[in-house]
C-alpha cells in the first residue's frame, strides 16, 4: 500500500521555517528582549513573538566593465 502525497514529508522537512513558535521558544525570545523574567511574569497569556524568515542573500551583480577586466587577467595568467 502507498502513502498519500499529503502524508509525505518532504526533504528538509524539519529546518523549514515555522510561523508558530513552541510556548519555550516564545519564552526564549522574550527573555532575549527583556520583555519576561522567571519567577515576576506569567508564562501563560503570552504576547505574539514575530518570527522572521532568514533569506540567504544574493552575491551582487558585477558591472560588464569588471567582469571584462577579470576574464582578461584570467587569460593572461594561463
Amino acid at each position: 500500500m502507498s502513502i498519500h502525497s499529503s502524508l509525505k514529508t518532504k526533504s528538509g522537512a524539519l529546518n523549514q521555517h515555522r510561523n508558530v513558535l513552541t510556548r519555550d521558544e516564545r519564552v526564549a525570545k522574550l527573555t532575549e528582549t527583556e520583555r519576561f523574567t522567571h519567577g515576576k511574569t506569567s508564562p501563560l497569556g503570552l504576547p505574539k513573538v514575530l518570527s522572521i524568515k532568514v533569506a540567504a542573500g544574493k552575491k551582487p551583480k558585477k558591472d560588464p566593465a569588471a567582469a571584462a577586466a577579470d576574464a582578461k587577467d584570467d587569460k593572461k595568467k594561463k
